[in-house]
């Protein structure tokens, strides 16, 4: 018979340090082209990764080395993220940076958290 051998979770809300506010933005008004922050819909912390050296080549392909995987409780139903909304990330390494969702997929390893992708808006 096997012996039983707790292994900790890969991640636990004590790695969550970074706030991190969810945006929905809207054209701007009159002729002039560009975008403005419309309102903030979600705000929480979140564990910040960059682009792993597995996807770097994929990145590469794509071209966006600025990629970030950004890893969140699961909101379940209060807020799901899409391609539309765009991330501020409160930490002196990204600020002024904007981000676009590219990506959202339940984490697989535990079912509390999902990964969020997001590029670099230039």
């Amino acid at each position: 018979m096997r012996k039983f051998e707790y292994k900790p979770p890969r991640l636990h809300s004590g790695q969550l340090r970074t706030p991190t506010t969810f945006y929905e933005y809207a054209p701007n008004p009159g002729p002039e082209p560009g975008e403005q922050e419309k309102k903030p819909l979600y705000e929480c912390m979140a564990k910040i990764d960059e682009v792993w050296l597995k996807d770097v080549e994929r990145a590469k392909s794509n071209g966006t080395l600025s990629d970030i995987t950004i890893v969140i409780r699961d909101p379940l139903q209060d807020f799901i993220p899409t391609d539309k909304h765009y991330i501020a990330i409160d930490h002196p390494q990204y600020i002024g940076k904007r981000y676009n969702v590219k990506h959202v997929q339940p984490d697989p390893q535990n079912s509390r958290f999902i990964n969020v992708i997001a590029e670099l808006v230039k």
